[in-house]
């Protein structure tokens, strides 16, 4: 177990790196954590209030090497946790360059300075979209299988992990890659497709549903996420070593370790709006079918058996977890 770190969390003041940020401090309130953040429209520097005297907090974007390399050397970073990315499917689809400059040029330039830094580690968060959509029938993916990014996001993803995965092959740097399936919480985008749920239920607008609804997706709650991420985190043959093989069962030769987070329970889309409607006490018709979106990938499912393995479980129920999202997306709106 590791004892102390001296973190460099990027893009801590969005959804996901925001609860993580939180969290650490709560479990590692001696750790040095280093924020940077370029403060985009889906980050909120408030969210990291409670913490904001034990941390420091820097304004920037990832892609900028310089600033990455200068943060490290200052704070002495033994690991980079790399939150930061453009996310939003339809986003990508209307204009794919944020995407390219952020998930790929941005991760390339912390590989660059890792490369300079042979002691850092780099956690790279990324998403289980990387491995496109499955049938109803088929199983869960596992580490190893086949890349099939359906949206210009998801290929953003795949392509910034291929470039750590050839970074630990070729340059021998220590690094971790985990894919989790869908998020959700508090502090979540507005656009995304739980708060916009959420907000229009609140406001009694019609909800927009792609095509029949039936979509399928594992949702987990940030909070699980992130102390999936920890798990891993403080485990020290996570990272990839070549003297080291990995204990992840379901890596291939050459994978490095790379890490399934899921909760194995799937929501069609039309069920989440359902419920979340039950729990506001909302009427069914606010509901609205709406023309597909292009490339809508079916259904996601991931083999999390080697997180598991770690000793992670997840703690929060769907409809516990939806509740807690409702409680603060009322706060905020009503």
């Amino acid at each position: 177990m590791i004892s102390h770190m001296n973190l460099l969390v990027t893009g801590a003041a969005g959804f996901i790196g925001s609860h993580f940020v939180l969290r650490h401090m709560a479990q590692y309130p001696d750790d040095t954590v280093v924020v940077l953040d370029k403060l985009t429209y889906a980050a909120n520097r408030e969210f990291l209030r409670p913490v904001a005297d034990a941390i420091t907090f820097t304004e920037g974007d990832i892609a900028d090497q310089a600033l990455v390399a200068s943060l490290v050397k200052k704070h002495v970073i033994d690991c980079i946790v790399n939150f930061a990315a453009e996310s939003h499917v339809d986003n990508s689809i209307s204009d794919a360059t944020p995407f390219l400059h952020t998930n790929v040029i941005g991760t390339q330039a912390l590989i660059e300075v890792v490369k300079a830094h042979p002691g850092v580690r780099l956690l790279h968060v990324s998403t289980d979209e990387v491995y496109g959509d499955i049938g109803s029938e088929d199983a869960p993916r596992k580490v190893g299988d086949p890349l099939f990014p359906s949206s210009p996001y998801a290929a953003s993803k795949a392509a910034a992990e291929l470039l750590v995965m050839a970074a630990m092959r070729t340059f021998k740097i220590h690094a971790c890659v985990t894919r989790c399936t869908n998020n959700y919480g508090p502090h979540q985008a507005d656009e995304k497709f739980i708060p916009t749920v959420i907000r229009n239920a609140l406001s009694d607008t019609t909800i927009p549903v792609y095509g029949d609804g039936k979509n399928k997706r594992d949702w987990i709650y940030v909070t699980d996420h992130c102390d999936a991420i920890e798990k891993i985190l403080h485990t020290d043959f996570a990272f990839w070593d070549e003297s080291v093989p990995s204990t992840n069962p379901n890596d291939t030769p050459g994978c490095g370790h790379f890490f399934n987070i899921g909760i194995d329970r799937e929501w069609e889309n039309i069920e989440v709006v359902k419920t979340i409607l039950d729990l506001l006490g909302k009427p069914h018709d606010l509901i609205g079918f709406v023309e597909d979106r292009k490339g809508h990938d079916w259904r996601y499912a991931l083999d999390s058996s080697a997180t598991r393995a770690l000793g992670w479980e997840p703690k929060v129920q769907f409809e516990e977890g939806l509740q807690k999202t409702i409680d603060w997306y009322k706060a905020k709106y009503v």
